[in-house]
């Protein structure tokens, strides 16, 4: 086996973002050898779009990175032995192993009964590079985040068993991707969609001497394990979490991994690594004020959902905007199709706001509408025509129309286009 240690890349989010075509670069730039690139599939393994994200792995690293990559598909433990077999030698001899979206406790619970977890430990050790991001980066710790058993299925909160890459590097940690999410609007849904009370509680749980790795979104962490040093890349920053010390790396820091095992954590200070180059910073930087502007206006929606759904089809509307002025742009096709998710559960939600609201012509109007009908019969009745026929008028200028008939008065609303059009003489007379 060989001295020379690989890397460990850690990723919040956007492994196949425009912010993560450089940390791919100069990563395989230090590999050496055949520099063998492949997609695992295994966390998405269980949908059926999981030969499609396949398939843009290959794509961008085609055409955005420039290196070719293979796939290694192992989607369930449960598959023929010979395929599975054939999965674990690829693995072995892959240089650059990329594993990125799905569920994390399906993932652990395919690998836990196959050797991959030795593999990748293996494969670290000997020199190559591990990419685990999104849901796969919660999967490569001492424990898993079970995020979607808590969040969409309502579980207790709990920690599931990981596959503890990092136990042969005297490292004890838990990674948890998404660490800044802001996708709940009027919820908070920082770290990995938990929210601070549910994460506090689940930090709580866990082991004194394990350490929180918390990265945000489009934020890569490098672990060089040869140097015994981490570097932070994208647009976001790398929260360290040991016991109550809490800090924070922000793109072109470096800190020792000695910091992960307790040593001088409290003194130990962050070095700047190289600055990024110019273009670089600009495809950050544009990218970080894209999601600004998608999260602003993601704001304004649900503010605008629990005030004037007006406000909120607007910020429906100025998101189509962005969306289209980036798509022309020739934006990275990731952040259109996430942003377009968000447009989606919008209109969603919106229409949701807008069917569990109160029939105006019923529920609100009934009340205050007969009281001043009744207020009518009293003026008729007492031949007082003028006062009658003026809250006629009334109700006709907010489009009420009233029919005397045997059975007394009767009203509806008028046609829409009288108020769209500002007509205020409908009266009905």
């Amino acid at each position: 086996m060989s001295e020379k240690r690989g890397i460990i890349i850690l990723m919040g989010s956007g492994e196949l973002t425009t912010t993560m075509v450089e940390v791919h670069k100069e990563v395989l730039g230090r590999l050496s050898g055949e520099r063998k690139a492949v997609f695992l599939d295994t966390p998405a393994g269980f949908q059926l779009n999981a030969d499609q994200l396949s398939q843009r792995a290959l794509e961008y690293f085609r055409s955005r990175v420039g290196h070719p990559m293979s796939v290694v598909s192992f989607k369930s433990a449960q598959i023929d032995a010979f395929e599975a077999e054939r999965a674990f030698r690829d693995l072995r001899t892959a240089d650059f192993t990329l594993v990125g979206p799905g569920s994390p406790t399906y993932a652990v619970r395919q690998w836990k009964a196959s050797p991959v977890p030795d593999i990748f430990r293996k494969r670290i050790a000997e020199g190559a590079c591990l990419v685990a991001a999104s849901a796969a980066a919660l999967t490569v710790g001492r424990f898993t985040l079970p995020v979607y058993e808590i969040y969409k299925v309502g579980e207790e909160i709990s920690w599931a068993e990981g596959i503890n890459i990092f136990e042969p590097f005297g490292l004890s940690l838990v990674i948890i991707p998404h660490w800044n999410n802001a996708e709940g609007g009027t919820h908070d849904t920082r770290f990995c969609f938990m929210g601070e009370e549910r994460f506090n509680a689940l930090k709580a749980l866990l082991p004194e001497d394990v350490v929180i790795i918390g990265l945000d979104e489009h934020t890569a962490c490098i672990m060089d394990m040869e140097s015994d040093e981490a570097a932070v890349r994208g647009i976001g920053e790398v929260t360290i979490l040991s016991g109550i010390s809490r800090r924070a790396f922000r793109r072109g820091e470096r800190f020792p991994l000695g910091m992960l095992r307790g040593e001088e954590a409290r003194t130990v200070q962050g070095r700047k690594d190289q600055e990024p180059s110019a273009a670089e910073t600009r495809r950050e930087d544009g990218q970080q004020a894209f999601w600004q502007t998608v999260h602003a206006i993601g704001e304004r929606f649900h503010e605008g959902l629990g005030k004037d759904p007006r406000d909120a089809a607007s910020a429906i509307l100025d998101l189509d905007r962005v969306i289209w002025s980036a798509h022309q742009g020739l934006e990275n096709p990731e952040d259109i199709t996430q942003s377009r998710e968000m447009l989606r559960e919008m209109i969603a939600l919106l229409g949701q706001r807008l069917a569990s609201a109160p029939d105006l012509a019923g529920e609100c109007l009934e009340p205050l509408i007969g009281s001043l009908l009744a207020l009518r019969e009293s003026f008729r009745r007492n031949q007082q025509w003028k006062e009658a026929d003026a809250i006629r008028n009334c109700l006709g200028k907010a489009n009420i129309i009233v029919e005397d008939g045997p059975e007394g008065p009767q009203w509806k609303r008028g046609p829409w286009w009288k108020e769209t059009t500002g007509n205020d003489q409908g009266t009905g007379i």
